[in-house]
């Protein structure tokens, strides 16, 4: 049923006053950050009355598990309230003036209803989507409280701090769990594990283009490895080629993290915050076919070499069915040179590895052998 206007400003008035809620087996205190339709109350600055006791980030209270709720509403409480949240609002008005960044298309999963289930739907009938999450919190009390999932169309938004458990009980987890669907992250780690701690989400079949850029500095360096992983930002310009305006939602979104480390806490979250969110996993689906075309690139010219070997091949020669043709032989000499290329391009650790940070481009270009690579 919709609200009428009266009741909608009421419950907007509610906003930032503390309360204390009475539960079954409890009594809470905190402040109100939204009240949704179903009467659901997001409190933050959450604590236990009875013993103090402080619970990190935003609390959900359904409404059948409310007994009581009473307000305090002191002048002292209300500006003790407005100083917990100054970094808050800050963020909230930097975000205001973001507004006219390039825009990504996305939909906003906030509730069970309505747009929940087509978004899964769409979901469900994809082989390949892109995988993105928002956490906060350090490891071990770590709180995942966004997921995006992107398809070539759309990005959805799914705020896990409003859906909790249920989202994946009625469709995330067969999306995140069926090996039939490919998921593309960057740095999977962390929504690896927080899937898992949280809501017992086993993330599998995944393409990690963090880890494809590994294997490809492995490979064009003849088997150094580097001093550090790639950041989605280097990856998008060096192998998408992305102008520096393209990447300043991503520069925003560190931003705002250093910030204010709660941003993801903010209620309702503000468009600009939302369209960095969507701008992260964006450019996912068609980094991982650039990827793969540079990973597959060796086998490639290594097959054409393979196949064209026959040709010149004298019929004199005489070979036994399963020894190695000599063209093949040739990847060791391909992998040396290799090698010394990068030694001249990079600095060396103590540990051995090549300091990305180092690499020149002041010497000539190692010329491409025409052998096979």
């Amino acid at each position: 049923m919709a609200w009428c206007s009266e009741e909608s400003r009421f419950l907007e008035d509610l906003k930032r006053k503390r309360v204390k809620v009475r539960l079954s087996d409890t009594q809470i205190s905190g402040v109100i950050q939204r009240v949704t339709h179903r009467r659901s109350v997001l409190l933050e600055d959450v604590s236990e009355v009875k013993s103090g006791r402080k619970f990190p980030g935003v609390k959900i209270i359904f409404g059948h598990e409310i007994l009581k709720v009473e307000f305090s509403g002191s002048a002292n409480q209300d500006s003790l309230v407005d100083e917990e949240h100054r970094s808050e609002d800050s963020f909230r008005k930097k975000t205001a003036a973001d507004e006219d960044e390039d825009s990504v298309s996305y939909v906003l999963i906030d509730e069970l209803h309505e747009k929940f289930g087509p978004a899964v739907m769409h979901i469900q009938q994809q082989k390949v989507v892109a995988i993105g999450a928002e956490v906060f919190g350090q490891i071990a009390q770590e709180r995942l409280c966004w997921l995006q999932v992107a398809t070539k169309r759309v990005v959805y938004l799914f705020d896990l701090l409003l859906l909790g458990a249920q989202a994946f009980k009625n469709g995330l987890s067969m999306i995140l769990e069926n090996p039939h669907i490919l998921k593309v992250v960057h740095d999977g780690r962390c929504v690896s594990r927080c899937l898992r701690a949280e809501f017992r989400v086993h993330l599998t079949n995944v393409f990690d283009t963090q880890v494809a850029d590994l294997m490809l500095f492995y490979r064009e360096t003849g088997g150094f490895l580097p001093d550090r992983v790639s950041s989605l930002q280097e990856l998008l310009r060096l192998h998408l080629k992305l102008p520096v305006s393209d990447l300043s939602p991503l520069r925003s979104k560190e931003l705002r993290r250093k910030e204010c480390p709660e941003v993801w806490y903010v209620r309702p979250a503000p468009p600009a915050l939302m369209n960095i969110m969507a701008a992260s996993v964006s450019h996912l689906l068609p980094l991982r076919l650039v990827l793969l075309d540079a990973l597959m690139s060796d086998f490639t010219i290594l097959v054409d070499a393979y196949m064209s070997s026959c040709h010149h091949q004298s019929l004199q020669t005489e070979q036994g069915e399963g020894a190695l043709p000599a063209v093949v032989e040739e990847l060791l000499a391909v992998r040396q040179e290799r090698m010394d290329w990068a030694a001249r391009r990079y600095s060396l650790t103590d540990a051995g590895l090549l300091r990305r940070s180092s690499f020149t481009h002041t010497e000539v270009t190692l010329k491409k052998p025409d052998k096979p690579v």
